[in-house]
């Protein structure tokens, strides 16, 4: 990396750059945002109908961001240190994702678990094997799709000239939140029928 080059890269790291770059995107997810709501809002009856399912709906939108939000931290810090190339043959990029599946499969697993105890003391219990279904297959999917996101939002960011610092994470984990509901009830409804 030159002098010039440099140069530029500090000239991205002043704050008016930095909100110019982020007002626009952060004013387009907070309109996606709202619907994630919306379709809580619209599958209120299944929800209320299995109570335990309320316990699945914040860890799932938190996990979902939270991962994503790994993933690409990791992807920036290695495009910043110049080890990322966007090549399906990265060995280290294969390890970050087989990683994020497999904490996903661990927290997700024990988020079946702990919403089935939690079920048990306040709630309309449901069978630990249909909850356990619905936590994992809907959390190993919100992981793909986190992944997924991850990468895209890292690539295009670096394409585009923006500091993927500054946008990576806000993308992700909004859109995670969204997706994690949709994930989630479609999952529920799927095993629930």
């Amino acid at each position: 990396m030159g002098t010039a080059d440099t140069d530029d890269a500090l000239d991205t790291w002043t704050i008016s750059h930095i909100v110019g770059t982020m007002f626009p995107i952060l004013i387009g997810l907070s309109v996606l945002e709202m619907g994630s709501g919306y379709v809580l809002e619209e599958l209120q009856e299944t929800y209320l109908g299995n109570p335990t399912l309320l316990v699945l709906v914040p860890v799932m939108i938190g996990m979902g961001g939270n991962l994503g939000a790994i993933l690409s931290s990791r992807l920036s810090t290695r495009l910043h240190l110049g080890l990322l190339e966007f090549d399906v043959r990265d060995e280290v990029l294969w390890t970050n994702v087989l990683a994020i599946l497999g904490l996903a499969a661990t927290v997700f697993s024990t988020l079946g678990i702990a919403a089935w105890v939690v079920g048990q003391l306040i709630a309309e219990p449901m069978t630990l094997g249909e909850l356990l279904l619905i936590s994992v297959s809907s959390g190993m999917t919100l992981a793909v799709i986190a992944i997924g996101l991850s990468i895209a939002a890292t690539y295009v960011s670096y394409t585009r000239g923006l500091d993927p610092d500054d946008t990576t994470i806000p993308v992700v984990t909004n859109l995670c939140d969204i997706l994690g509901v949709v994930v989630l009830s479609g999952v529920a409804i799927v095993v629930l029928n």
